[in-house]
């Protein structure tokens, strides 16, 4: 190439040109505390301690992810710097924060914090800051208002959507059982027990024992043994994995076989299958809207083989089998999605909206087929569910899809 006063003066032009329109895209940016040209501030909490400490793990998948993110040049050129705190699964410790993250860290928006009872406290104080509370880990529906909380929005679904799923399949499969259920008694296990009774419908009366338990019993043995009294051929356990592998060591303990019903949020191979033991579980059904990392059946899906894939490089001390990890991944994926919507409007108001306008999202590790979308007016995001029974030492699934409504 030959250099003469016009190539100089032509570079000169260009050059002058392009530090202009980088100089105006700068500026055309738009941000709010947590977000400038260089840096995204995401906050979350949950219980790193406490009884369901073994949660935390999500928190740590979370972070895995986003330096994954940031080792590849971060989202539209910015890093992501990713900011937890414990709460314990204590509501006044999931204030302080919440509090924290948004007057102390000044983050953009909250992600995938962990526990329907924590993020119920910090809802009314989020939406009254206007700071997006997104893709939690809890189904709590009033997790997902739209009119009267619009900054807050679940990752999946509700557990009333559930329950009525379980409830329905319950009722057209077998139509004459006798139906016990065990329940959490606080914001999680409560509506998904009023959803069960809205899927039964004209046979709620088939419920012939309706019992729950505290997060912070040790036991629930004295519950197992009043439901095999009631005489139910169909138990429905709406509990923490801890407990739902209680309920299912018990009663094999008493020689009781019910078909037994697990949600989603309990029905992990590794968190509660194995720890009761696979010769109780045995035919147990469960909905899931996730692949099971522990689960043979999804080892030749491409999310899967990605998600091994990441586990090597950015987190390999993790439990390649656990559930939770996995959930943790696809929530800080999903964030990663929005956040790349964002562009350079990075205001508190353009992540809300890009959030609540997901169109047929196949985020990763979904079960093929589920996919997420929401509206301005609709913050559930998943409404199918896949069932599953547990034979063997692994899930199979069962007939097609579910759908919520």
């Amino acid at each position: 190439m030959t250099i003469n006063r016009r190539t100089v003066l032509s570079g000169a032009v260009s050059g002058l040109a392009a530090g202009l329109v980088k100089r105006t895209a700068f500026a055309a940016g738009s941000y709010d505390p947590g977000a400038s040209d260089k840096e995204i501030r995401i906050g979350q909490f949950g219980p790193l301690s406490g009884p369901v400490s073994s949660f935390g793990v999500l928190a740590n998948a979370m972070d895995a992810y986003f330096r994954m993110v940031n080792e590849q040049g971060g989202i539209n050129g910015r890093k992501i710097t990713f900011i937890n705190y414990d709460d314990a699964y204590s509501p006044p410790k999931s204030v302080e924060a919440a509090r924290r993250l948004v007057e102390g860290d000044q983050v953009l928006f909250i992600a995938g914090a962990m526990g329907t009872p924590g993020n119920i406290a910090v809802q009314k104080y989020m939406n009254a800051r206007k700071v997006p509370q997104l893709f939690l880990a809890a189904a709590a529906s009033k997790l997902s208002d739209s009119v009267n909380a619009p900054w807050t929005m679940l990752w999946s679904t509700t557990y009333e959507h559930e329950g009525s799923v379980i409830g329905r399949h319950i009722a057209s499969t077998w139509p004459d059982s006798k139906i016990a259920v065990l329940y959490q008694n606080d914001d999680a296990g409560k509506p998904t027990l009023t959803g069960l009774k809205h899927g039964l419908a004209g046979k709620t009366s088939q419920i012939v024992s309706e019992l729950s338990y505290m997060i912070g019993d040790p036991t629930i043995d004295s519950q197992i043994v009043q439901m095999k009294i009631s005489g139910a051929d169909v138990v429905s356990l709406i509990t923490i994995p801890r407990m739902a592998s209680q309920a299912l060591r018990k009663m094999a303990a008493l020689d009781w076989k019910p078909k037994v019903f697990l949600g989603s949020g309990n029905s992990s191979t590794r968190a509660t299958l194995k720890p009761a033991g696979f010769e109780n579980a045995q035919g147990v059904q469960a909905l899931v809207t996730r692949q099971d990392p522990g689960n043979p059946l999804w080892a030749g899906q491409k999310d899967m083989q990605d998600y091994m894939a990441f586990l090597d490089r950015y987190a390999p001390n993790a439990d390649r089998a656990d559930d939770l990890y996995a959930i943790g991944y696809t929530i800080a994926a999903t964030t990663s999605h929005v956040i790349r919507a964002c562009g350079d409007n990075l205001t508190r108001a353009n992540v809300l909206r890009q959030a609540t306008n997901l169109s047929s999202f196949a985020a990763p590790l979904l079960v093929p087929g589920i996919t997420m979308t929401t509206t301005p007016t609709d913050y559930v995001p998943i409404k199918q569910f896949q069932l599953m029974r547990f034979r063997g030492e692994a899930y199979e699934k069962v007939g097609g899809l579910l759908s919520a409504f």
